[in-house]
Protein backbone atom coordinates (compact mmCIF):
# COMPACT_ATOMS: atom_id res chain seq x y z
CA UNK A 1 0.00 0.00 0.00
CA UNK A 2 1.38 3.27 -0.68
CA UNK A 3 2.79 5.18 2.34
CA UNK A 4 0.10 7.82 1.98
CA UNK A 5 -3.15 6.47 1.50
CA UNK A 6 -5.64 7.49 3.18
CA UNK A 7 -7.51 5.25 6.11
CA UNK A 8 -10.14 2.92 4.88
CA UNK A 9 -13.69 3.62 5.83
CA UNK A 10 -15.37 1.44 8.51
CA UNK A 11 -17.67 0.00 5.67
CA UNK A 12 -14.50 -0.36 3.78
CA UNK A 13 -12.48 -1.90 6.96
CA UNK A 14 -15.16 -4.15 7.62
CA UNK A 15 -15.25 -5.52 3.81
CA UNK A 16 -11.30 -6.09 3.92
CA UNK A 17 -11.40 -7.98 7.29
CA UNK A 18 -13.99 -10.45 5.22
CA UNK A 19 -11.36 -11.01 2.32
CA UNK A 20 -7.99 -10.88 4.12
CA UNK A 21 -9.90 -13.70 6.36
CA UNK A 22 -10.88 -15.60 3.05
CA UNK A 23 -8.08 -14.64 0.86
CA UNK A 24 -9.78 -14.38 -2.29
CA UNK A 25 -13.55 -14.51 -2.99
CA UNK A 26 -16.37 -13.11 -5.39
CA UNK A 27 -18.81 -10.42 -4.03
CA UNK A 28 -21.41 -13.36 -2.81
CA UNK A 29 -18.76 -15.09 -0.53
CA UNK A 30 -17.86 -11.67 1.04
CA UNK A 31 -21.56 -11.14 1.63
CA UNK A 32 -22.38 -14.65 3.33
CA UNK A 33 -19.18 -14.08 5.74
CA UNK A 34 -20.37 -10.53 7.08
CA UNK A 35 -21.89 -10.18 10.47
CA UNK A 36 -25.87 -9.89 10.54
CA UNK A 37 -27.54 -7.53 9.64
CA UNK A 38 -25.90 -8.61 6.30
CA UNK A 39 -25.23 -5.75 3.66
CA UNK A 40 -26.89 -5.90 0.10
CA UNK A 41 -25.16 -7.49 -2.41
CA UNK A 42 -24.58 -3.75 -4.28
CA UNK A 43 -23.77 -1.93 -1.25
CA UNK A 44 -20.59 -4.75 -1.10
CA UNK A 45 -19.94 -4.99 -4.96
CA UNK A 46 -19.78 -0.60 -4.81
CA UNK A 47 -17.29 -0.89 -1.93
CA UNK A 48 -15.55 -3.33 -3.55
CA UNK A 49 -14.96 -1.51 -6.71
CA UNK A 50 -14.19 1.63 -4.49
CA UNK A 51 -11.08 -0.17 -2.99
CA UNK A 52 -10.03 -1.73 -6.43
CA UNK A 53 -10.21 1.97 -7.72
CA UNK A 54 -8.00 2.86 -4.50
CA UNK A 55 -5.77 0.20 -5.42
CA UNK A 56 -5.86 -2.19 -2.31
CA UNK A 57 -8.03 -4.45 -3.77
CA UNK A 58 -6.80 -6.43 -7.00
CA UNK A 59 -9.06 -9.20 -9.00
CA UNK A 60 -9.19 -11.54 -11.56
CA UNK A 61 -12.08 -11.97 -14.53
CA UNK A 62 -13.93 -15.83 -14.28
CA UNK A 63 -16.84 -15.42 -16.94
CA UNK A 64 -19.12 -12.77 -15.83
CA UNK A 65 -17.52 -12.75 -12.60
CA UNK A 66 -15.06 -11.27 -10.45
CA UNK A 67 -13.15 -12.70 -7.93
CA UNK A 68 -11.58 -10.22 -5.50
CA UNK A 69 -8.19 -10.37 -3.49
CA UNK A 70 -6.14 -8.46 -1.05
CA UNK A 71 -3.22 -6.28 -2.77
CA UNK A 72 -2.37 -5.02 0.81
CA UNK A 73 -1.62 -7.46 4.19
CA UNK A 74 -3.47 -6.91 6.88
CA UNK A 75 -0.53 -6.27 9.09
CA UNK A 76 0.89 -3.55 6.64
CA UNK A 77 -2.09 -1.70 7.11
CA UNK A 78 -2.56 -2.47 10.70
CA UNK A 79 0.58 -1.01 11.02
CA UNK A 80 0.18 2.17 9.29
CA UNK A 81 -2.85 2.36 10.61
CA UNK A 82 -1.69 2.23 14.24
CA UNK A 83 1.15 4.49 13.53
CA UNK A 84 -1.11 7.71 12.40
CA UNK A 85 -3.67 6.89 15.27
CA UNK A 86 -0.85 7.20 17.97
CA UNK A 87 0.64 10.24 16.13
CA UNK A 88 -2.98 11.50 16.03
CA UNK A 89 -4.22 10.94 19.69
CA UNK A 90 -0.99 10.21 21.61
CA UNK A 91 1.70 12.69 19.83
CA UNK A 92 3.47 10.01 18.62
CA UNK A 93 4.31 8.81 21.83
CA UNK A 94 3.63 4.74 22.62
CA UNK A 95 4.31 5.48 26.31
CA UNK A 96 1.56 8.33 26.26
CA UNK A 97 -0.87 5.68 24.61
CA UNK A 98 0.14 2.45 27.14
CA UNK A 99 0.19 4.96 30.12
CA UNK A 100 -4.01 6.42 29.17
CA UNK A 101 -5.09 2.50 28.63
CA UNK A 102 -3.34 1.88 32.44
CA UNK A 103 -4.84 4.58 33.36
CA UNK A 104 -8.39 3.57 32.51
CA UNK A 105 -7.43 -0.31 33.30
CA UNK A 106 -8.09 -1.22 29.81
CA UNK A 107 -4.78 -3.01 29.75
CA UNK A 108 -3.63 -5.92 32.78
CA UNK A 109 -0.62 -5.95 34.47
CA UNK A 110 -0.41 -9.67 32.18
CA UNK A 111 -1.09 -7.63 29.31
CA UNK A 112 1.65 -5.63 29.88
CA UNK A 113 4.49 -8.04 31.51
CA UNK A 114 3.25 -10.03 27.96
CA UNK A 115 4.29 -7.03 25.73
CA UNK A 116 7.50 -5.48 27.35
CA UNK A 117 8.39 -9.61 26.98
CA UNK A 118 7.91 -9.49 23.29
CA UNK A 119 9.63 -6.16 23.54
CA UNK A 120 12.62 -7.76 24.93
CA UNK A 121 12.42 -11.08 22.75
CA UNK A 122 12.41 -8.51 19.53
CA UNK A 123 15.14 -6.87 20.44
CA UNK A 124 17.74 -9.56 21.31
CA UNK A 125 16.76 -10.90 17.98
CA UNK A 126 17.91 -7.50 16.09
Amino acid sequence: MKANYKPLTKAEEDIMQVLWRLEKAFVKEIVDEMPEPKPHYNTVSTIIKILADKGIVGFESLGKANRYHPLVRKDDYSRKTMKQFVKRYFEGSYSEMFSFFVKDKDVSVQELENILKELKNNNTKK
